[in-house]
């Protein structure tokens, strides 16, 4: 398939995979797998074309670790980094906001464990600050991959978008990539550019990380970069009754109802 080939070349330029690595996930497929990523693409193509659509993609990376530690890069600047292990001074989740078409990127440090209530307290004031802009949308589409914070049985995501919808009675499609290629939502592509960017940078504090955040480029435009130090609590569940309901209220894909949900805002 044309379009799958350009996710693993566009994944390769950017130094997010080997031949090694793509061999060894290329082993690790579902049965669905090849037809999820036709129906990621084309909800994709939809969303691109249709004036009333926008499409972005959200991501948490794996924890930044602040303090004097080498990050295996070269830097025009002499730097020392400890020769031990050392606890880290902090840790900061990064969560991504990325709209492809437009290719802006948000970027967040979060202080806090990244949960599913953080991820859309990203989500909300992101499209507060940027729905003016816009003509009326009557739908945004949302590609992510299967994290633990945004799982798509994630019960307390899935309320918290349902509220979402009804406030702003906007549609939310939610795409899911398949299980063991995360690498190739639009999101961890520029996760990608930004490892490539500060490799060789000792990232020994939370200044450091959020001023060079700041610097990297994305098609030639900057991030915008913002910290976020809300306190978040783990294990946030409905009960089971609750999530009964919220599951009238979501819609989910025939034959791929694990990977692709649309949440319509009440009549």
């Amino acid at each position: 398939m044309a379009h799958r080939a350009d996710d693993h070349y566009q994944a390769q330029q950017l130094g997010l995979l080997s031949q090694e690595s793509h061999q060894k996930s290329a082993a690790k497929k579902i049965p669905q797998t090849e037809a999820i990523f036709d129906q990621v693409h084309q909800i994709n193509q939809a969303a691109d074309s249709a004036a009333d659509v926008l499409r972005l993609s959200i991501d948490a990376k794996a924890t930044v670790t602040i303090g004097p530690f080498s990050r295996g890069g070269k830097s025009r600047v002499a730097v020392a980094a400890a020769d031990h292990d050392f606890a880290p001074e902090a840790t900061v989740p990064p969560v991504g906001i990325f709209l492809p078409t437009l290719a802006e990127l948000f970027v967040y440090g979060v202080t806090s464990k990244v949960t599913s209530d953080c991820l859309v307290d990203r989500l909300v004031p992101w499209w507060e600050s940027v729905r003016e802009r816009f003509p009326p949308l009557t739908t945004l589409v949302i590609t992510l991959d299967n994290g633990p914070e945004n799982h798509r049985r994630r019960t307390q995501l899935m309320q918290r978008l349902i509220d979402c919808v009804k406030r702003y009675h906007v549609t939310v499609r939610l795409g899911y990539y398949p299980p063991y290629h995360s690498k190739y939502t639009p999101m961890e592509r520029c996760w990608g550019i930004r490892e490539n960017h500060w490799n060789g940078t000792l990232l020994d504090s939370l200044d450091t990380v959020l001023q060079c955040a700041k610097t990297m480029t994305w098609q030639g435009q900057h991030a915008i970069v913002a910290l976020v130090t809300t306190a978040y609590e783990t294990g946030v569940t409905l009960t089971k009754e609750a999530m009964q309901r919220v599951e009238a209220q979501i819609k989910r894909l025939p034959g791929l109802g694990k990977w692709f949900v649309d949440i319509v805002p009440p009549d």
